[in-house]
């Protein structure tokens, strides 16, 4: 059967392992038509892309997913849709459109940028900030656990992986409560229009413009009674950060609280959802934890290798270079598999089977290098958390809805829904 292989593939979402298997043994430099990109699917080439900064750009995340080029404000011929794409974006902002142009955006950024806008971000996921959470997010799962176990089934992805992670993203930043639906409907509208089945049609149909602008004017209006009257809160801490780097400006916070919507709320979900399914789909494992609680952080980061919360990243190639022996032209983009890179057996001996206590040092689901996951270590507090709460309960459980529903998208990959009953 013919190698067949797109990042945008609706047909491969809720099972794209074997093609990667088939990429990484048949073809570990493979040229995709949608989008027009070179794909690497094997760990060490996956890891070679993320680190090269200096090769590799990583202002294709802002090109490939939001068709946003930001080297088209200096020249409009670099990519007429991408001024029209950002034309659209500007025309919802509460922002000059200037501010489009010159803010700084922690994805897509490159050192020393990069470096610049990191020392800010950091500031607000310090150790001794994120450890800070740990009584809290104790007491949300406390809470949730308590309304699950009252009502004999309940639904993992909606009763306790979304709200966790929602609620403490939310009062990190501030967040009033009565807005926190809020995050979901924003999250979901950004990842179905940008990396789901919405997103061919365009920003405006799939509402992403409407849903920007929305998060623009509350979170803008945030940054400037912040700037003025600070509070104990993140976005108190990132626009007031003093020193040479100054503090992020309201567009550049609306971007990063951007960020965290995926980054921080949307990935943990996903990491607590499979973790509860891959548990109940290895009775052994979960016997395992039970017996020895200990291997909870393990589990998480054997989730993380295997089943990655995101599944893909994209780079541009600043420089010709070449990848087993291919050449890659200045300015082509790469996709570099990071769902694929964490089972190649390459790098993990029986790489395809999920195994609690293997050694998983090294996976890229956090990325790698300067863009590795500024949430990485909330995110495992808070599936630990989590996890240590419900292994307890699932011996008792079995799935109750046989046909599981995906994430509608191809870049963050998680169960929409994980219901789980009494077992008879």
């Amino acid at each position: 059967m013919t190698l067949s292989y797109s990042p945008f593939d609706e047909a491969i979402r809720m099972n794209p392992f074997p093609v990667y298997a088939r990429l990484r043994d048949e073809a570990p430099i493979y040229k995709s038509s949608d989008p027009d990109a070179w794909v690497v699917s094997r760990y060490q080439d996956v890891l070679s892309v993320l680190k090269d900064t200096d090769t590799f750009s990583s202002d294709a995340m802002s090109t490939v997913m939001m068709g946003v080029d930001p080297r088209a404000m200096q020249d409009p011929s670099v990519d007429p849709t991408a001024i029209e794409n950002m034309m659209a974006i500007a025309s919802a902002m509460p922002f000059p459109i200037e501010e489009l142009g010159r803010s700084r955006n922690l994805i897509v950024s490159d050192p020393p940028q990069h470096d610049d806008l990191r020392k800010i971000v950091n500031r607000g996921f310090t150790p001794r900030r994120v450890a800070a959470w740990e009584p809290r997010i104790r007491q949300l799962v406390a809470e949730c656990m308590e309304q699950v176990e009252d009502a004999g089934s309940f639904d993992v992805i909606r009763d306790l992986a979304v709200p966790v992670p929602v609620i403490v993203v939310a009062e990190m930043l501030g967040v009033e409560p009565e807005r926190r639906a809020d995050f979901k409907r924003w999250s979901d509208t950004l990842i179905e229009g940008i990396t789901g089945s919405r997103r061919r049609e365009g920003f405006v149909k799939s509402g992403v413009v409407e849903m920007l602008g929305e998060f623009a004017r509350y979170f803008g209006k945030i940054a400037e009674r912040r700037r003025s009257e600070p509070r104990d809160d993140l976005v108190s801490v990132l626009v007031n950060a003093g020193g040479d780097e100054g503090g992020l400006r309201p567009m550049e916070l609306v971007t990063f609280v951007l960020i965290l919507l995926v980054a921080g709320n949307e990935t943990t979900t996903n990491l607590i959802g499979h973790a509860a399914k891959l548990l109940l789909d290895h009775p052994d494992q979960l016997d395992a934890v039970n017996r020895d609680r200990s291997l909870i952080p393990n589990l998480v980061e054997e989730v993380l290798r295997y089943e990655s919360p995101i599944q893909l990243l994209f780079r541009r190639a600043r420089v010709a270079t070449e990848i087993h022996g291919q050449p890659i032209a200045e300015n082509e983009v790469v996709c570099a598999i990071l769902g694929s890179a964490n089972r190649d057996p390459r790098q993990w001996p029986r790489g395809e089977e999920f195994d609690i206590r293997r050694s998983t040092q090294g996976h890229v689901a956090f990325g790698f290098g300067v863009h590795f996951c500024l949430g990485a270590s909330l995110a495992r507090l808070e599936a630990c958390c989590v996890l240590e709460a419900l292994v307890g309960d699932l011996p008792k459980l079995r799935q109750r809805n046989p046909q599981l529903q995906y994430v509608d998208s191809n870049l963050v990959r998680g169960l929409r829904n994980f219901e789980l009953e009494l077992a008879a």
